[in-house]
């Protein structure tokens, strides 16, 4: 642990941007309760790095709050629950404080009904899984996105995009993943053949250049749920994505993973 400041997300879903600024390209979100390391702070914005995936990134001051050494290791020492549900009201005493979050969001110190952050204590009525575990729940998790928004630099149903829609869904199941599909492509043990997958194996796929750019979960009978336009379902086959709606290949296949037993 270095001696750099801390910080813990307190909004359902904070902007990371490129730069120090609002009309910054979006690379990622700050989910509720995600702890990160203060790298650089300046009068409006800080950049950061989280600690579940190393990703960096600028955030607005107000979006986050300092955390002390001795919360950090409290929340990191604990066990870790993830809100399952599309959205649920984290309800503070003080109602202005009440927040909503997302599913994915990470519940802090979670006690069986609240979740605290900095001294303020949060109560959550909603669903959420210490990590499902099965390869079968994996795959309800992740139709339980099917036709969000997509959207660059997403991590909720509200808008995602194709990594942060694998990222999601591994929190949930109990495995934490890289942010971008290149990342995630270098997890895992490879594997030589469509029929060798498991629903809940993840397919990657390159562009023109040889570059990993997309990726999805693989289903049973030939199928795909991966965020394009939307969480979506579509054939796959040893040439890649099959669109039924566009009558062609979109995304040519790479790669074939197993990153979960």
């Amino acid at each position: 642990m270095s001696d750099r400041d801390l910080g813990i997300a307190f909004l359902g879903s904070a902007p990371l941007r490129a730069e120090a600024s609002d009309r910054a390209e979006l690379v990622n979100v700050v989910l509720f309760g995600e702890t990160f390391e203060i790298l650089e702070k300046q009068v409006k914005w800080s950049r950061i790095r989280l600690h579940h995936d190393l990703y960096e990134g600028w955030i607005d001051n107000l979006q986050y709050q300092e955390l002390n050494i001795e919360d950090f290791h409290r929340i990191q020492s604990a066990e870790r629950h993830v809100c399952s549900e599309t959205v649920q009201l984290l309800q503070a005493e003080d109602a202005a404080k009440s927040t909503l979050i997302p599913q994915g969001s990470l519940l802090p110190l979670f006690d069986g009904k609240t979740t605290a952050i900095g001294g303020q204590v949060f109560k959550f009525e909603g669903e959420q899984t210490k990590g499902t575990g099965t390869r079968e729940a994996l795959v309800h998790t992740a139709f339980s996105y099917l036709n969000a928004p997509y959207l660059w630099g997403g991590r909720t149903p509200f808008g995602i995009d194709c990594s942060g829609f694998t990222q999601m869904v591994y929190r949930q199941y109990g495995s934490s993943i890289p942010r971008d599909a290149s990342q995630q492509a270098k997890k895992g043990e490879t594997l030589s053949f469509l029929e060798e997958c498991l629903p809940g194996d993840l397919a990657f796929f390159d562009n023109a250049e040889g570059a990993i750019t997309h990726v999805g979960i693989v289903l049973e009978d030939g199928k795909i749920i991966h965020a394009s336009g939307r969480v979506r379902v579509d054939g796959l086959d040893h040439s890649g994505i099959y669109n039924a709606e566009l009558g062609r290949h979109t995304h040519k296949l790479r790669v074939l993973k197993r990153l979960i037993p």
